[in-house]
């Protein structure tokens, strides 16, 4: 649960699995840098995220919150969650594919995405995923499948409120050309939407999402508000409720200045309420599609530093943490800036007076910086750099600059005896892999693999010309 003092707790904890990692030699010479995350704060997350809803739906509302696989592509993460009653929102064959190792249901399961081939709807349908369509084109593919085999999928259509953007655009998808979904606001487009339902009675769900990080939760609750209007005018003009639920999608925005979880799921679900009260009044079921604010908090990128020398007056800590594992910091730094915790070389919180410096990161490029300009204590050769609050979208979405090696991943959790227990998210990737995925067994494929192409005879070359 979501509760004053949490922050605190979550910091005593990571400190305790930095210094357990380099005692236990997940962090060192050999292995500079490592994905940590938290189990105890995602578990706390979850069950804040399934109260807050519990407290504002009506008894017996079917509710499902689906993470959005995209925030943490990884197996053990998925399969955690879903013990503790999550499901998935997966967006194409690999992340479907991710979930069902995990053991996700294929009925605690929905398939959102712009670009859905035929092969990933029949898979989607013959499994009983639920499927919200993007737009007439891809409607017209389901309604061939749908008619051809029959399915039990949910099937609902995605829609655009063209409400606007928040901070970032670029993850701003309720603008008035976002490329999700049917442009509610555009000409005829919401009589087609209508129709579509009146048409289809296997037609049963509305999909919206406003936004995520740098959205307000003001836009995202207008984003809910437009989906329900068109829900409940779909199912007045149908004489039944043929809309029964509504996904909401999520979006929670995460607070990377400091410690403290805000906003809430328990705000979000209030504000939801009193923007909203007819979705929750139990004649609609509800999805959720939260990712970032469930993980974020709870992860932490730990580097090695390297190196540390000085350029124009101002230390620079060279760190094997870069542009591979915070793509978005590095690039925009403005929009992704992240807090950097100092450790010792024993993997303690380092103390002393705050010097400006830069935190630097391994790729060959001047811009690699995961922090710059950043007063901390000096970080000197064999101490760590932690950045903070990358439990979602870093160490899980490499970006292989340099072709630099993926991190290994590890769990971590109290061992019941004062001490720190770790569990293998995922192997840190060995050069071997590395090799391989850049084309390796086919070495000689454009030097000798190409065999020549056979002459031809010309289309001209006829008896008498």
């Amino acid at each position: 649960m979501e509760r004053d003092g949490d922050g605190g707790a979550r910091a005593a904890r990571r400190d305790a699995a930095v210094r357990a990692a380099v005692e236990q030699g997940l962090l060192g010479p050999a292995a500079p840098l490592a994905g940590l995350l938290d189990v105890v704060g995602i578990r706390e997350s979850a069950a804040a995220l399934r109260a807050a809803f519990d407290a504002v739906v009506a008894p017996g509302t079917p509710v499902l919150h689906a993470f959005a696989v995209k925030a943490a592509p990884l197996v053990p993460v998925l399969r955690l969650l879903a013990g503790e009653g999550l499901g998935a929102e997966v967006a194409g064959p690999g992340e479907l594919a991710l979930a069902r190792a995990a053991g996700v249901p294929p009925r605690r399961t929905v398939l959102d995405s712009p670009a859905k081939t035929p092969q990933e709807l029949r898979e989607a349908l013959a499994l009983g995923v639920a499927v919200n369509a993007d737009n007439p084109q891809e409607l017209d593919r389901i309604d061939a499948l749908v008619g051809s085999a029959g399915s039990r999928s949910p099937l609902g259509i995605r829609v655009n409120p063209q409400i606007g953007a928040g901070s970032i655009e670029a993850l701003s998808t309720a603008t008035a050309t976002s490329k999700f979904g049917v442009a509610l606001r555009d000409e005829g487009a919401r009589e087609w939407v209508v129709r579509a339902f009146l048409d289809r009675p296997w037609l049963t769900r509305l999909h919206t999402h406003t936004g995520s990080q740098g959205v307000p939760l003001s836009l995202m609750a207008e984003g809910v508000a437009a989906a329900y209007a068109l829900a409940e005018e779909i199912n007045e003009r149908a004489g039944r409720r043929q809309v029964d639920t509504l996904d909401i999608g999520g979006g929670l925005p995460v607070n990377f200045a400091s410690e403290e979880t805000a906003p809430t799921y328990a705000a979000y679900a209030r504000r939801l309420r009193a923007a909203v009260p007819g979705l929750f009044d139990g004649r609609y079921g509800l999805v959720t599609e939260f990712g970032r604010s469930l993980l974020a908090k709870h992860g932490t990128v730990v580097a090695r530093v390297e190196y540390a020398k000085s350029a124009g007056g101002r230390p620079i800590a060279v760190t094997h943490a870069g542009v591979q594992v915070a793509t978005r910091t590095v690039y925009a730094p403005g929009a992704w800036p992240l807090r950097i915790a100092a450790y010792d070389a024993g993997g303690r919180p380092k103390g002393g007076p705050d010097v400006v410096q830069d935190v630097a990161g391994p790729a060959c490029f001047a811009g690699d910086l995961l922090a710059a300009g950043r007063a901390l204590p000096l970080l000197e050769q064999g101490d760590y750099a932690a950045a903070l609050d990358t439990g979602a979208y870093y160490f899980a979405h490499h970006y292989a600059y340099n072709s630099l090696a993926r991190p290994g991943v590890y769990g971590f959790a109290p061992d019941g005896e004062g001490g720190v227990a770790f569990a293998v998210v995922r192997e840190p990737q060995p050069v071997e892999a590395i090799v391989a995925e850049a084309g390796g067994a086919h070495a000689d494929a454009l030097t000798s693999g190409l065999a020549p192409r056979a002459a031809r005879p010309s289309r001209d070359r006829r008896p008498g010309r």
